[in-house]
């Protein structure tokens, strides 16, 4: 398995030195949203397993993060009303397993290419993070 640093972006998301829009946490995931959305909506469910890429998970951690997707895409459905929900694995952004979870109404919605410079629209985002949050 390619090692993965501790201080990955997302490890320390998921430690809480770096904040995060909650949706979702579980013992072995967090899903967050996407401060660079490609839609409203955008979450990143993210394993809390050391492992650089999702190929490298555990059967049981990669099952565990199909699992969330699942939950959150369902949820997305439910609360956003849209038609589709999609996942993406890169795997080249950030060196720590994760998927990204995209609710959309077109084909070219799911393809659109955020602006990474943009500033983050906090309020919609804080806005978006209550409406889909899942508390256990």
């Amino acid at each position: 398995m390619p090692y993965m640093s501790e201080d990955t972006l997302f490890a320390k998301i998921i430690r809480g030195d770096i904040p995060s829009y909650k949706i979702y946490e579980d013992d072995t995931t967090y899903a967050f949203l996407d401060i660079h959305p490609v839609t409203p909506g955008h979450v990143l469910v993210v394993s809390k397993s050391p492992a650089q890429f999702v190929w490298d998970l555990s059967e049981q951690d990669y099952s565990a993060l199909m699992r969330t997707c699942q939950i959150i895409a369902k949820r997305l459905r439910a609360i956003l009303d849209v038609p589709y929900v999609g996942e993406q694995i890169v795997g080249v952004d950030v060196p720590h397993a994760h998927v990204h979870v995209i609710p959309f109404s077109t084909a070219k919605e799911f393809r659109r290419v955020p602006d990474m410079n943009a500033e983050p629209d906090h309020d919609a985002l804080e806005t978006m993070a209550q409406k889909l949050r899942i508390e256990e």
